[in-house]
């Protein structure tokens, strides 16, 4: 089972991610909502599309934009719809 951790804190869990250039995408209903907070930053991949971000709060610490999806991806990237990935000190353990 992959896992994603921050601050000793475990963000998500799944037998069913997607990994796609290195990075796992876990399933959105996999992903502990209480710990994410809407971000306004977003940016394009040429062949995913323009990505969203979320960041981290966990204990009154805060990771800026440390999880991404993309709401809307290209075609060939389709796989990872309703998918969220980390980064930025979240360990992910497949």
């Amino acid at each position: 089972m992959a896992t994603a951790t921050w601050n000793g804190t475990v963000i998500a869990q799944s037998d069913d991610t997607v990994v796609v250039e290195g990075n796992h995408y876990f399933p959105a209903d996999a992903v502990k909502r209480e710990y994410l907070v809407d971000s306004a930053t977003h940016s394009i991949c040429p062949w995913k599309g323009e990505a969203s971000y979320y960041s981290l709060a966990v204990d009154g610490q805060e990771n800026r934009d440390a999880a991404w999806y993309y709401p809307q991806p290209k075609d060939a990237a389709a796989e990872i719809k309703d998918r969220v990935a980390f980064w930025k000190g979240v360990e992910v353990t497949p």
